[in-house]
């Protein structure tokens, strides 16, 4: 049987073998994929204006293409009671790969971004430790550095799935409080070790040079493991809206802990409990109490293409693709259903993914024109699963909207129309 006629389907609704991805497969895939494309006629060939005459010479700063201008993040209004607070969200549904570029890292905000001069700032250390210490940023740049490829999401992304109903909106607006970038600076261990931690100490507190002061507390065990005081972002200096001149990094924690414009780290016995970790960045529970210090994100993914808002112009063969992502290790497997979960397909998982760092997932999959719901599944490598919707808002009060990682679903209809559904 020719394969590139009559792929081989693997779960309900059109789903197709992840090894057409490869290899000559792919030639097939791409061979049913391109109805629409007109064969070429080499003599009807001619020559753009742009071909025809000399474009811009180099510039000091890259720009993209103004035929990209649709490419950018999703920027929230201005806050009328807390002046410079707010998000702006990475466009997921437009990119592909796993890395943010800077210009499009999402953005949170408590009290506007600080004009920060490099070199007026100080970074301090003290607390329980036998010998405080003070850095300027010339101090921090000459020490050894490490880099290392992350995921940061806000622990409140995805949280408009948790409304009672959903909202016709894109990937971006749900779930692009999510970013992944190469971040570059120094491990904090390193500067701990030079300050001397006491027998004593079990926390530490971090503090920004916002107006908001923000705080947190992080575990003296995490600060000792892998985190790092970023100063740059794939490659270059981070940017002001990323915490300039140097941010907290925490890596696969709610971004609220990786505290930007870092200006002091405090060794203690106990957590600061400051404003955003009791007011705020809690989890709601059914019973009335809430979680405290619940930092590590859970094992997620989203289709991104296709995904809300999107339209399906053709029947035939596309692509399913999205990302993967958990706080608790490295994806293992994702799997993908296009009828609401009823069967499961296993996806291609892009080679070279790393620990708490973002994984691009792929599938062909056969569309008919019926109607479909379109779902991922994220496994990590320790053994967590994304649950669906139905299960984590079981768990949780009806308030919350922190730390959600449902399952997310996209149903399809007969005109190729994707919205946002609950399934």
């Amino acid at each position: 049987m020719d394969k590139t006629i009559n792929p081989e389907h693997i779960a309900g609704n059109g789903l197709i073998h992840r090894r057409h991805l490869l290899g000559l497969g792919l030639a097939g895939i791409g061979t049913i994929a391109a109805g629409s494309v007109i064969a070429a006629d080499t003599g009807m060939l001619s020559i753009p204006a742009w071909s025809k005459t000399p474009g811009n010479g180099p510039s000091d700063y890259g720009s993209p293409s103004a035929y990209a201008a649709d490419v950018k993040r999703l920027a929230g209004g201005p806050s009328a009671t807390a002046p410079g607070s707010g998000v702006s969200r990475t466009p997921l549904h437009l990119l592909r790969g796993t890395i943010t570029p800077n210009s499009l890292h999402f953005e949170r905000h408590h009290s506007g971004i600080p004009a920060i001069d490099p070199a007026q700032h100080r970074f301090v250390i003290h607390g329980l430790v036998r010998q405080p210490l003070s850095f300027s940023y010339e101090d921090l740049l000459a020490y050894p550095m490490v880099s290392q490829i992350y995921f940061l999401e806000c622990s409140g992304n995805s949280g408009a799935n948790t409304a009672a109903t959903a909202s016709d909106t894109n990937a971006a607006a749900i779930h692009g409080l999510l970013s992944c970038a190469e971040w570059t600076g120094v491990r904090l261990s390193t500067l701990l070790e030079q300050a001397g931690v006491t027998a004593a100490a079990r926390w530490i507190t971090a503090t920004g040079a916002d107006a908001a002061s923000m705080g947190r507390s992080i575990p003296l065990s995490k600060a000792l493991d892998d985190i790092i005081i970023a100063l740059y972002q794939n490659g270059e200096p981070i940017r002001p809206e990323q915490g300039y001149p140097m941010r907290l990094f925490v890596p696969g924690w709610e971004g609220n802990v990786s505290v930007k414009w870092l200006t002091q780290i405090k060794v203690a016995e106990g957590p600061g409990h400051f404003r955003d970790e009791t007011s705020k960045y809690t989890d709601l529970l059914p019973d009335g109490k809430s979680l405290q210090f619940t930092y590590p994100m859970g094992a997620k993914s989203v289709i991104t293409s296709p995904s809300g808002q999107m339209q399906l112009l053709r029947q035939g063969i596309h692509e399913i693709t999205g990302v993967a992502w958990s706080g608790h290790g490295s994806i293992r497997r994702v799997e993908v259903s296009a009828d609401g979960g009823s069967s499961w397909a296993d996806a291609h998982i892009e080679a070279g993914q790393q620990h708490l760092a973002l994984a691009r997932f792929r599938l062909p999959w056969q569309w008919s024109g019926a109607p479909a719901i379109l779902q991922s599944r994220a496994t990590d490598s320790s053994n967590n699963v994304q649950p669906a919707r139905n299960i984590w808002m079981a768990g949780y009060s009806p308030a919350n909207r922190y730390h959600y990682n449902g399952i997310q679903s996209w149903s399809v209809s007969t005109q190729g129309e994707v919205k946002n559904v609950y399934a």
